[in-house]
C-alpha cells in the first residue's frame, strides 16, 4: 500500500547556538537527519528549518508549516536533533508533544534517544527544563553584558534619533544633523507658542518637511531604509508628541529604556525609574529651560480648540482655586466674542457636585493682570536690583520651607507605616504556617497589605525626589531673574512669553455672586520662584474725596448683594428669572446662532448636519413559497 504521508526533518539554529560551533550548524544537522531516516526507512523525507531564530519562540515560520502538515494528518513521524531543536520552553515542548501524541504522530530526538513509539521517557521532562534553562541562562549573560556596556555611557541603540547622525563608521558617537535639527527646535518652538501636535504636524506637511522615517533613509539609517512611502511628509500627531519627549535632544544618552524576556525577545517599555541617564554625552539641540517647559506645557494643556478658533494663550495654565479643577475658555457661550474661563467640575453632571461655582472670569482680565504684573517686576528690578534679589529668594523660601516641611512630615509617617506593614505581612505569614490563620484570610490580607504597600512605595519614591531636589530648587530664583532681564517690555503677552513665566494661575470665586462690578482673587505662580507679588503692587493712593465716594459705592454694592441674597432665599429671583428666562434664552440663542453662521462661512468649522446625507442601501429579502 502506498505511503503518502511525509517525514518531516526539522532543524533550528539561533545565533546563540553559532558560539557552540559547527556541530549545531544547519548542515550538520540535515546530514545527520537524512542519514537516520535513510537508514531506518522513514517515508518522504522532507526538511523543515528556521535558522537564526530563538527556541523560546513558536512563532518560526518553518515549525508553523511543519504544525499545519501535522494537523493535516498528514505526518508520519518528526526526527530532530535533540529536544532543544524542537524548542527550549519546556511547557510549549510539552504541549506540542501532547499535540503530537493525539495526531498519532511519532517524535524521535536522536541525540537525546527519545523516540515515543518506545514508550514515555521519563527524563524528558527534565531535559526539556534544562533547555530551557540553557536559554534563560544565556539571556542574562548577554544582559550581562550590555547592562555593562550601557553603564558606561555608551549608546545601546544602533539607531540614532532624528536630529543626529552618527560621527563615523564605528558608531559610537552622535553628531548633530543640522537639517533635521532645525525640524526639531522649531517643533518645540511651536509648542511653545501654544500648537498641539496636530496642528504642526499639519504645518510640517505644508512646508513639505520629510518625516524622520524617510530623512533617515535618505541617510542610511532607520529600520525603513528600503521601505516605500506612500507620503513622505504625512507627519502625524504621535510622532510629535515622541519627539517632544526625548530627553536626548538635551544631549544626554538614555539607556535601558526597554526589556526584552527571554522567551518572547520583545521589546517592553519600562518605568521612567528604572532608566539610566549620561549627562552631556553628545551636542544638545534644546535647552533644558525649553525643555522643561513644553513637558509643562503638555501636561497641562488641552489638546483641542474648542471649535470656535485657535488654543487661547491661557489654556492649559488656568485652574480653579477651590476644587483644582482645570479651567476652560467659552468664546461664544455668552453671546459675544468674550472669551471666558470656567471650572471645568462645576459643569460635569450633576452641576454644582464636583465644584459649587462657575468660578468665571474674562480671559483679558487675567491677561492684563499678568502683563501689569511682570511689568511692575521688571521696574522693580531695574530700580533696586539688589532688592528685588532678596524679595524673590525670600518668597520663594518661604512657600518651598512650608512644602518641605510637609513633605518631611508626611515622609516621616509613610516610612514608619511601610515598616509596621512589613512586620504585619510577616506576622499574617507566620500565623498562617502555623495554622493560626486560615488561608483564605491570609490571602485577603496579604493582598490588602500588598496593595498598601506598593502605594507607599510609590509616594516615599516622589517624596525623597522633592526633598533631595529642593536644593536645587533654590538657585532657580536666578534663572527667573535672568528671564526677566530678557525681555524689554511687556505690552504684547505672546503664548510663548506665557508659557516661559507662568507656571499656574488660580481663580477664586467673585466676592459678588451677581454683580456686574466685584471683586476676585487671582494667583498667579511663576516658573523657577512660585507666587511672587513685587512690593506695593496694586497699591492706589486715593483723596479724601475719592476714598468716601468709594465707600458709598461699596455700600450701595452690598446693599443690593444682601437684597438679591434674600430674593433668592425667599424664591422671589427664581420668580423673576423664570418669567424672562425664555426671552433672554431666546435673544441669547439667535445671538449664538449669527456667531456660528459667521464661523461656517469662513471655514472654521461645520456641522455633520450640513453634511451630503448618505442613505443606507437597501437589500431584498428572498421570496417566500407561496402556501400549499
Amino acid at each position: 500500500m502506498r505511503n503518502d504521508k511525509i517525514t518531516p526533518l526539522y532543524e533550528r539554529l539561533s545565533r546563540d547556538d553559532e558560539l557552540q560551533g559547527d556541530s549545531n550548524s544547519i548542515v550538520h544537522q540535515k546530514e545527520m537527519l537524512e542519514e537516520y531516516a535513510r537508514k531506518n526507512h522513514f517515508p518522504n523525507p522532507i526538511h523543515f528549518t528556521d535558522d537564526g531564530i530563538s527556541g523560546t519562540r513558536f512563532d518560526r515560520p518553518g515549525f508553523t508549516a511543519m504544525m499545519e502538515e501535522v494537523e493535516a494528518g498528514r505526518v508520519e513521524a518528526i526526527i530532530v536533533k535533540d529536544m532543544s531543536r524542537l524548542g527550549r520552553d519546556y511547557l510549549k515542548v510539552g504541549q506540542v508533544m501532547e499535540i503530537l501524541r493525539q495526531q498519532g504522530v511519532r517524535l524521535i530526538a536522536i541525540n537525546d534517544g527519545v523516540d515515543s513509539d518506545k514508550g514515555d521517557d521519563d527524563f524528558t521532562p527534565f531535559r526539556n527544563i534544562m533547555n530551557e534553562f540553557y536559554a534563560r541562562d544565556t539571556s542574562r549573560k548577554i544582559k550581562s553584558v550590555f547592562k555593562a556596556k550601557g553603564m558606561t555611557g555608551k549608546h545601546l541603540t544602533g539607531q540614532v534619533p532624528y536630529g543626529y547622525l552618527w560621527a563615523d563608521e564605528k558608531r559610537e558617537q552622535w553628531v548633530i544633523d543640522d537639517e533635521a535639527a532645525v525640524v526639531v527646535r522649531q517643533i518645540f518652538s511651536l509648542t511653545m507658542e501654544g500648537f498641539g501636535p496636530y496642528q504642526i504636524s499639519q504645518l510640517l506637511k505644508q512646508q513639505k518637511i520629510e518625516i524622520p522615517s524617510v530623512h533617515l533613509a535618505r541617510h542610511g539609517e532607520g529600520v525603513n531604509k528600503t521601505k516605500t512611502f506612500k507620503d513622505p511628509y504625512g507627519w502625524g500627531s504621535s510622532t510629535i508628541v515622541n519627539l517632544l519627549k526625548k530627553r536626548e535632544y538635551l544631549g544626554h544618552t538614555v539607556n535601558f529604556k526597554t526589556r526584552k524576556h527571554f522567551k518572547d525577545k520583545k521589546s517592553h517599555y519600562v518605568d521612567e525609574s528604572e532608566w539610566t541617564i549620561f549627562e552631556n554625552t553628545h551636542e544638545a539641540i534644546i535647552d533644558q529651560e525649553t525643555f522643561d517647559n513644553v513637558q509643562r506645557i503638555r501636561g497641562n494643556v488641552r489638546r483641542y480648540p474648542d471649535g470656535f478658533g485657535e488654543i487661547h494663550p491661557l489654556t492649559g495654565l488656568m485652574y480653579c482655586a477651590d476644587c483644582g479643577g482645570k479651567m476652560y475658555v467659552h468664546r461664544t457661550y455668552n453671546g459675544q466674542r468674550i472669551p471666558q474661563y470656567t471650572c471645568s467640575q462645576y459643569g460635569k453632571y450633576p452641576i454644582g457636585t464636583l465644584c459649587k461655582t462657575q468660578h468665571r472670569i474674562n480671559a483679558s482680565v487675567v491677561m492684563t493682570l499678568i502683563a501689569d504684573m511682570l511689568k511692575a517686576i521688571a521696574e522693580y528690578s531695574k530700580t533696586d536690583r539688589a532688592e528685588f534679589i532678596k524679595t524673590v529668594q525670600e518668597a520663594q523660601a518661604a512657600q518651598q520651607t512650608t512644602d518641605i516641611n510637609k513633605k518631611k512630615r508626611r515622609l516621616a509617617a509613610a516610612q514608619k507605616r511601610a515598616g509596621e506593614l512589613e512586620k504585619l505581612m510577616c506576622k499574617i505569614y507566620e500565623d498562617n504556617a502555623l495554622g493560626k490563620l486560615p488561608d483564605a484570610r491570609y490571602a485577603a490580607l496579604d493582598a490588602q497589605y500588598a496593595k498598601e504597600q506598593d502605594e507607599l512605595s510609590s509616594e516615599i519614591d516622589g517624596l525623597e525626589k522633592s526633598i533631595s531636589g529642593y536644593e536645587q530648587s533654590r538657585k532657580s530664583a536666578e534663572k527667573f531673574i535672568a528671564l526677566v532681564d530678557k525681555y524689554e517690555n511687556f505690552d504684547t503677552m505672546t503664548t510663548t512669553m506665557l508659557n516661559e513665566f507662568v507656571e499656574k494661575i488660580l481663580v477664586h470665586e467673585r466676592a459678588r455672586k451677581g454683580s456686574i462690578e466685584t471683586t476676585q482673587e487671582v494667583e498667579i505662580y511663576f516658573n523657577f520662584v512660585g507666587r511672587y507679588v513685587p512690593p506695593h503692587f496694586g497699591e492706589v493712593n486715593l483723596t479724601p474725596e475719592e476714598q468716601e465716594a468709594l465707600r458709598k459705592k461699596e455700600e450701595r454694592k452690598d446693599r443690593l448683594h444682601q437684597n438679591y441674597l434674600r430674593r433668592k432665599a425667599n424664591g422671589k429671583q427664581k420668580e423673576y428669572e423664570d418669567r424672562i428666562k425664555t426671552e433672554k434664552r431666546r435673544q441669547m440663542e439667535a445671538k449664538k446662532a449669527a456667531l456660528r453662521a459667521e464661523d461656517m462661512a469662513k471655514g472654521i468649522y461645520t456641522t455633520v448636519a450640513s453634511l451630503p446625507r448618505q442613505e443606507p442601501q437597501k437589500g431584498m429579502l428572498p421570496a417566500r413559497p407561496a402556501a400549499s
